[in-house]
């Protein structure tokens, strides 16, 4: 790990002013990816601000059809919030299977979007469940916000404060994990609301989390599993990898649908 400056934030105001004073800064929230790829040297920001002290950003709400989550929440809370249970239980249950103990007691929903890791499990929420992320300065649609491979909406000094789920009239995630690391080699949320069907993908699109329109459109005549055939995503724009080809990734795609159909009842 090369030298860094280091600086724990006491308040938004002063994150924002502590990245605008820095060459090369990184926010720190959990830490789950940002300190693994310094140590392995790649990366090196110049300063990091810590998010952990702005009290702020941590908490989780309910109001009306709407679930609120600060940005510095870890996985763990969500996952054992009885208000989120009784609204979208499948955000609790997504949240419960991310990584391992360890990771859920320190990670955070905000570090996680910000990443934008394309085997990441919060991106499909937020896009399958039509998410608001609200940030220091203006509020971004989760379609608008991720944008490609650990790219995503936010300006370099940009500070995300919480995430905003709409209660879907059904809703279910499964995935297919990688058994070493967790994380998602195809992972699949569905949601149902009055407006249609939003299915996203995670884990499996070269350019990250992704919509299946053609499952969306079927699920929307017909919410049941027999909907879901395997042609409905092709393996175009899927990755291939070490640990599963595109084929194999748009087979679990239609498997994951499936299951999420099935479970969202």
């Amino acid at each position: 790990m090369q030298d860094f400056s280091y600086r724990k934030a006491q308040s938004i105001a002063d994150a924002v002013d502590a990245m605008r004073g820095a060459d090369d800064g990184a926010f720190l929230a959990g830490g789950q990816t940002l300190l693994p790829t310094m140590k392995q040297r790649l990366a090196a920001p110049s300063d990091v601000v810590d998010l952990s002290g702005i009290a702020e950003l941590t908490g989780i709400s309910v109001s009306g059809d709407t679930v609120t989550v600060g940005a510095m929440t870890p996985h763990a809370a969500v996952a054992a919030s009885g208000a989120v249970r009784d609204a979208i239980p499948a955000l609790c249950d997504l949240a419960d299977g991310i990584g391992d103990p360890q990771v859920r007691n320190i990670g955070t929903i905000g570090g996680s979007i910000a990443n934008n890791d394309p085997a990441a499990d919060y991106p499909a929420a937020c896009v399958a469940l039509g998410a608001t992320i609200t940030t220091d300065r203006r509020e971004i649609t989760a379609d608008e916000f991720f944008t490609g491979l650990f790219e995503t909406a936010l300006q370099d000094d940009e500070v995300i404060v919480s995430v905003s789920f709409p209660r879907p009239q059904a809703a279910a995630y499964m995935k297919f994990p990688n058994p070493a690391s967790r994380y998602a080699l195809v992972g699949v949320f569905v949601a149902r609301t009055g407006g249609g069907v939003r299915v996203a993908v995670t884990g499996a699109g070269e350019d990250g989390v992704f919509r299946a329109g053609a499952m969306e459109a079927a699920l929307t005549s017909a919410f049941s599993p027999d909907s879901i055939s395997d042609g409905q995503v092709g393996e175009d724009g899927l990755m291939s990898d070490m640990h599963a080809g595109a084929d194999y990734r748009a087979h679990l795609v239609a498997v994951m649908a499936r299951r999420a159909v099935a479970a969202a009842g």
